[in-house]
């Protein structure tokens, strides 16, 4: 990692992060509507509103994957991420049972930092146009990996042993037992693929690359320094309120169903609802 990276944020990315977050929220205050406060929204219930939740949680992960290689102590920071992941599963399971989540997105994406920090010297050795094309490729197989294929949406190409879809550890990895239920399901396969996608992504874009058995070190550097520019020139400028919040979003993310829902919750005494 080069030290002139850690001086300062891309901007764009928390920008991005933060407009994603307001859409999550968006998302989920209308899903308290429909499904505590028994609201009747045909449409939620439609395609249209299941591309808008998917487009969420991909750029989230897709994100995430991004950014891995910009910030320190991957270990803390994934660590913090899976333990937030926790509490939001031990809360729900306490208060929320029939609204329970386990293995969130949280979850999700504190296990992908974590297991990055292991295979980082053989991701190091991959070509990033090569891993990206991969990763992407694994994520289409792979994700329809819950519901028992190897497939994209409603494209089954394989069935998959029904033996493999039994515990918890199953279940993390994607073979979901069938009594498993959790409003918020974010399995190891696919997401660990789109998480990697992020990872190359940028790798591409901007970051190291290595090539040093095959380019002289000074090629190195100069692209390096070539992709650094790239990377400062469009991305270290945001507008400041998303970026407000994408600098904070595992906070905002912790307490946004709180506040949605004690909001509701007075909206709904008061017949505002």
């Amino acid at each position: 990692m080069d030290l002139e990276r850690k001086k300062h944020r891309y901007e764009a990315l928390d920008s991005i992060r933060g407009a994603v977050l307001i859409s999550m929220i968006l998302y989920h205050a209308c899903w308290d509507l429909v499904y505590i406060f028994e609201k009747d929204f045909g449409w939620y219930q439609g395609h249209g509103a299941y591309i808008w939740q998917q487009s969420i949680c991909w750029t989230f992960i897709l994100l995430s994957g991004f950014c891995w290689s910009l910030g320190k102590e991957p270990v803390r920071r994934g660590i913090i991420v899976f333990m937030a992941g926790a509490v939001v599963s031990l809360v729900t399971i306490i208060f929320m049972p029939e609204d329970r989540v386990i293995f969130g997105v949280l979850t999700l994406i504190g296990s992908c930092m974590l297991l990055m920090v292991p295979i980082k010297k053989v991701l190091e050795k991959v070509d990033a146009g090569w891993g990206f094309f991969f990763s992407i490729l694994l994520f289409v197989l792979t994700r329809n990996v819950n519901k028992g294929y190897l497939g994209f949406e409603g494209w089954n190409l394989i069935r998959i042993p029904e033996v493999l879809y039994r515990g918890n550890i199953m279940t993390f990895l994607g073979f979901a037992e069938p009594d498993f239920f959790s409003t918020d399901y974010f399995s190891l396969m696919p997401w660990f693929f789109l998480f990697l996608s992020g990872y190359f992504l940028y790798c591409m874009i901007g970051g190291n690359i290595y090539r040093r058995d095959t380019v002289s070190e000074i090629c190195d550097k100069q692209e390096k320094k070539n992709k650094k520019q790239i990377m400062d020139r469009y991305l270290t400028k945001g507008w400041k309120p998303l970026s407000f919040l994408g600098k904070n979003s595992l906070i905002i993310y912790l307490i946004h169903q709180p506040v949605i829902y004690g909001i509701f919750v007075l909206l709904d005494r008061f017949s505002l609802l």
